[in-house]
């Protein structure tokens, strides 16, 4: 059975980026987060986890077809 909650460490392995990166991107409301324990120590749902790599699918999507109309609207001038 798959754990509900991981660490932050292995969302960072997972994601190949740092625990800092992992981390930042808590505090800053991107990835969802809850403290466990009495050392206060971060836990994310596998669910959530999916969740922030959907969305970075989409946002990724979006940026590229941004810069794809960029790029078609200087080619017309």
């Amino acid at each position: 059975m798959q754990p509900r909650f991981i660490p932050l460490s292995d969302v960072a392995e997972l994601l190949s980026i740092s625990a800092s990166q992992a981390y930042a991107l808590v505090r800053s409301g991107e990835l969802r987060a809850i403290k466990v324990g009495g050392r206060g120590q971060w836990r994310v749902e596998t669910t959530e986890l999916e969740s922030y790599i959907e969305r970075s699918y989409a946002a990724t999507a979006q940026a590229l077809e941004e810069e794809r109309a960029r790029e078609r609207e200087s080619q017309r001038h």
